[in-house]
């Protein structure tokens, strides 16, 4: 593979499970990180258009497969994690941590405090268009920024993303870099207290000390386009994982956690294949018992290796 030449930092055949929450998966062919945005623009714009591009946030939603990732990975860094605040409108990079933008507005006296407890960057909150609390991205969402697999830099509004109950859509290879947000005003000490509760309330609930990939399954039915939720009697996936018997179930180092049963979890030593399998062997379990099919919230990319079985 002819690359680029970059000021950023490329790295051929990277290891990826180190990388990620599960602490699971194969290389990338190369990762790629940029230095900063005009660094990332030109080596789109260089890249050989076969070359397959993956952006990649901080591994907390996503499994690797063991044979790892072809083509190029995208990590963005210090350069893309800024948050800029103005009245209501808060800016901040892709990169930045949806924990320390929650925090930071909270400072400033923006009501963004749903996104306190949800793991990962706003990058992948906006792909995944994440919630909590009965708050989406889709709420706050004004617009974002990202660079397409030429190079060219666009910004992105709400139509665009067509955001859904947790995804939103982006062109192939498309890469955000910034996002635009508008919260609600509030004192900052009730916001801080309100994060401190909710972060009381899911230690409470969730095994956060564990190694899990946060929701390993979307909530079965009921979402509008935004992602909330108009029906009080929704299914919820837990739920309908422990109704058909698999809370605890396991599959060599995989386990479907017993604290929570929707936490597909790395009890120690586990392959991709076997978290993924034994996500598969639960949305058959369900599907059988309960004839609700369970759609995958954690992303997989990837390669399986030859001797993983297949699905």
């Amino acid at each position: 593979m002819n690359l680029p030449d970059v000021r950023g930092t490329l790295t051929i055949d990277r290891p990826l499970a180190d990388l990620t929450w599960l602490r699971v998966g194969g290389p990338a062919d190369v990762l790629f990180q940029p230095a900063d945005l005009d660094d990332l623009r030109a080596f789109l714009a260089a890249l050989d258009p076969a070359v397959p591009v993956f952006p990649m946030g901080v591994g907390s939603n996503l499994i690797v497969r063991d044979g790892g990732v072809r083509g190029v990975v995208i990590r963005l860094g210090r350069g893309f994690n800024s948050i800029a605040i103005d009245g209501l409108t808060v800016t901040a990079g892709a990169a930045a941590l949806d924990a320390h933008v929650a925090r930071r507005s909270a400072e400033a006296g923006v009501d963004l405090t749903f996104l306190r407890t949800i793991p990962g960057s706003i990058g992948g909150a906006l792909r995944m268009n994440a919630g909590c609390y009965g708050a989406y991205v889709a709420d706050v969402f004004q617009s974002a920024q990202a660079v397409l697999r030429d190079g060219t830099l666009v910004t992105l509004g709400a139509d665009d993303l067509a955001f859904a109950y947790r995804s939103s859509t982006l062109p192939d290879g498309a890469v955000l870099v910034s996002a635009v947000l508008n919260g609600q005003a509030g004192d900052p000490d009730t916001l801080a207290q309100r994060m401190d509760d909710q972060i009381a309330k899911r230690d409470q609930t969730q095994p956060t000390k564990d190694r899990t990939a946060g929701s390993t399954f979307r909530n079965p039915v009921g979402h509008s386009s935004t992602g909330r939720s108009d029906d009080t009697h929704d299914l919820k996936a837990w739920k309908v994982i422990e109704d058909a018997g698999m809370r605890g179930a396991t599959l060599g180092g995989a386990v479907m956690n017993p604290m929570h049963a929707n936490f597909l979890t790395n009890a120690g030593g586990a392959t991709a294949a076997e978290l993924e399998d034994l996500g598969e062997l639960v949305r058959k379990t369900v599907y059988d018992s309960a004839q609700i099919t369970l759609e995958w919230e954690i992303m997989r990319v990837g390669e399986r290796t030859p001797k993983d079985t297949t699905n």
